[in-house]
This record gives C-alpha cells, sequence and structure tokens, in this order.
C-alpha cells in the first residue's frame, strides 16, 4: 500500500531554493541522464538587463557571473517574440555567433540545449535552460517530459521570488504609513541596489561567491534602512544637522532594523529562503567602519560581513552624488576622490575600488535612474 516513493518528495523539504533545484535536475538526470545542467536567468524589465542567477551543474558553470542586454541578445530575444520555447538539438548552429553568451556555451562543450521562458502572471521574469553534451537528444517525447519538470522548477523560482516581493512590500508599505513622506526616494534605492550589485559582480573571483549571493545583495539592499521606520519624524526629517543625543536615537535604526527584519522573517515563516542572513547582515551592519569607529557593535575589517560592506560603499556613493535638503549633489570625480580617501579607514578598500573600476556601468545607472522634482 505504501510501496511508491515519491521521486520529488526531497521538495517538500525545508531546503533552501538551490538544494531543490540540484534535487530536481537528479531527478530528471534518472529519466533522461543527458541533461548535464538546469541553469536559471533572471530578467530586470528596468533595465532589459538578464542575469544568471543559478544552476545545478556544480563547477560546470561557463555563465558564471554572467549578465547581457536582452535586446543584445537576438536569439533569446526570439523566444520572447515567438511566445515559445527553443530547441537546438545541435548547438554548432551558433558557432560563429558574435553573443558572448553562445560563445561560453560552444567552449564548454555543449552540443544541444532546451530553452524555456518563465512567467509569473503573464510576466517574463527569465528563462529556464536545459543543456547535454550530446546532440539530437531532445526529442518531442523527451520535450513533453521536461516541460513538466521545466514548469515545477519554475514554480519554484517565482515562489520564491514572489515570498521576497511580499516581504519587500511588506516593509515599504509600513514605511508609507509611518512617515507621510519617505527621505529616501525609489532612484536612490535603485541605484544603491545596482551599485550594490556591480560590486559584488566585481568581487565575485577574489571572494568566491555565487551568482544566487550577487541577485540577493541586489535584491536585499534596499532594504537596508528599514530600521528608520522607529525613528521619530522630528529627528529622520530634520533639514539640519542632528545634535549629540539626535544622533544616538538615528544610529538605533541599524539594531531596528534587524530586530524588524527577524520578526518578519519568524511571522511569515521565510528562514529557509536562501540568504537570508544577507539580509539580516546588510540592515545590521552597514553603517560599521573597517577601522572599528562604526555602529551598532563597533566592528572592523572582516568582522563585518562583506554584504555589508558592500552596501556601505554603494550607500555612500549615491548620497553624495544625491542631491539632499542641506546640501548639493557631488560630481562623481569629487565623490569618488572621497571614497578613496574613507578607503581603508571608514569604507573597505576593495569594494571602494570595484565601484571606482566601473564607472562607466555606474554612469549608466545614474542614466536610467535620474532623480527627478518626484524622487
Amino acid at each position: 500500500m505504501f510501496h511508491h516513493r515519491d521521486t520529488l518528495e526531497v521538495l517538500n523539504s525545508h531546503l533552501p531554493l538551490k538544494e531543490k533545484i540540484i534535487s530536481a535536475h537528479e531527478v530528471v538526470k534518472d529519466k533522461f541522464p543527458f541533461v548535464a545542467r538546469v541553469a536559471i536567468t533572471l530578467y530586470d524589465p528596468e533595465t532589459r538587463v538578464l542575469k544568471t542567477y543559478m544552476h545545478s551543474s556544480g563547477d560546470d558553470n561557463p555563465l558564471q557571473h554572467y549578465h547581457a542586454l536582452l535586446d543584445e541578445a537576438p536569439s533569446l530575444r526570439e523566444i520572447l517574440n515567438k511566445g515559445r520555447p527553443r530547441v537546438v538539438n545541435k548547438l554548432v548552429t551558433f558557432n560563429d555567433s558574435d553573443h558572448e553568451h553562445a560563445k561560453r556555451i560552444g567552449r564548454q562543450g555543449y552540443a544541444a540545449s532546451y530553452t524555456m521562458p518563465m512567467y509569473h502572471s503573464g510576466e517574463f521574469i527569465g528563462f529556464l535552460f536545459f543543456n547535454s553534451y550530446e546532440s539530437e537528444v531532445f526529442t518531442e517525447k523527451v520535450l513533453s517530459d521536461l516541460d513538466v519538470y521545466g514548469h515545477l522548477i519554475s514554480l519554484m523560482i517565482v515562489n520564491e521570488l514572489a515570498t521576497l516581493k511580499v516581504m519587500s512590500a511588506a516593509i515599504k508599505t509600513t514605511s508609507h504609513i509611518t512617515h507621510e513622506r519617505d527621505p529616501e526616494t525609489g532612484s536612490h534605492l535603485d541605484r544603491m541596489s545596482r551599485y550594490s550589485r556591480i560590486i559584488a559582480t566585481t568581487l565575485a573571483d577574489k571572494y568566491d561567491l555565487d551568482d544566487e549571493y550577487i541577485e540577493h545583495i541586489f535584491m536585499f539592499a534596499p532594504l537596508h534602512d528599514i530600521g528608520k521606520i522607529a525613528i521619530p519624524d522630528s529627528i529622520l526629517l530634520k533639514p539640519a544637522g542632528l545634535d549629540e543625543d539626535e544622533r544616538k536615537i538615528m544610529n538605533t535604526h541599524a539594531r531596528k532594523g534587524r530586530e524588524m527584519i527577524d520578526d518578519i522573517i519568524k511571522n511569515f515563516g521565510l528562514d529557509e529562503i536562501s540568504d537570508i542572513d544577507v539580509l539580516r547582515n546588510i540592515s545590521e551592519f552597514h553603517h560599521e567602519a573597517v577601522n572599528g569607529t562604526g555602529y551598532p557593535e563597533g566592528k572592523s575589517y572582516d568582522e563585518i560581513p562583506l554584504e555589508a560592506r558592500i552596501v556601505a560603499v554603494a550607500d555612500v556613493f549615491d548620497a553624495l552624488t544625491t542631491s539632499r535638503p542641506y546640501k548639493q549633489a557631488w560630481e562623481n570625480d569629487k565623490a569618488f576622490e572621497m571614497l578613496k580617501k574613507l578607503a581603508g579607514e571608514k569604507l573597505d578598500k576593495d569594494c571602494v575600488e570595484a565601484l571606482f573600476s566601473n564607472r562607466k556601468e555606474v554612469e549608466e545607472v545614474q542614466r536610467l535612474f535620474k532623480e527627478d522634482q518626484y524622487g
């Protein structure tokens, strides 16, 4: 009566998404041993950029830390134009392609691929790839089965992303209810989260960072100052400088942010989200200084989690280059000079250098997410 074993029972377990994807791939390989890799890219509709996010193939990862404009990937854009998945049973077809994505896949030696677009409520969110080292393997019979697994994997991705969006939306809504106006504009959060991603991607090789971690820094960076919800308007919205007592109250937002996040994680049952500690660390430690003079704990150097050091540089740079009631926006040259002075004292040197070395990308973020009179 209970002789059958559910091949996907591991998906019922309390596991991070990456482990569930790997487990789902193992089940697929039991049926189709030639499927060597399952990979996911996510789409940022505001910048039209595709970003590598997660894969199941261990060190077999030709597209690590890769991102590209969808408009510059014609073969992938065609999938969306036609509204159907794409089967390539002989990847030699793309050997002459000038696109970096095709070149990397070719160098890895994959011979065939099946690409499914992923949607959530009709909105395109990314692509799901099945790759094989063997050609002519994706027959109609195979594809009909892979479609089921593909949609199952897509649903897992959608569920995780939707959970993160709900959490973020709940926090932002609370913030708007608490304050008549928000001192940090949406454009600020758009910019600093993308600066954070630039820094993390640049440091990926040195610190052995995977794409999932990098994407979660991008997702969590806008929530760095949620503790300010608990700060009185008389202090939070004060146009002039704060006195010593007011500064002490303002500085409590880091600890309060961590406490709020812990409550949200507990109340919404979000502890299974991958890298959830990254969110905790960003909110609590992004005002620590590498020389130990920051708050709330006076941590220094490597005691400060890397994600907090990354967000600190992104946040300071955007604060310097943005107008505030008490200051004019600085030019980029002046802001970068200030970051260099702060490097090794307040800010992490590697993070500062990572941002500085990607000036073209920084300027593109500024172009896409300009401030206006409405923020």
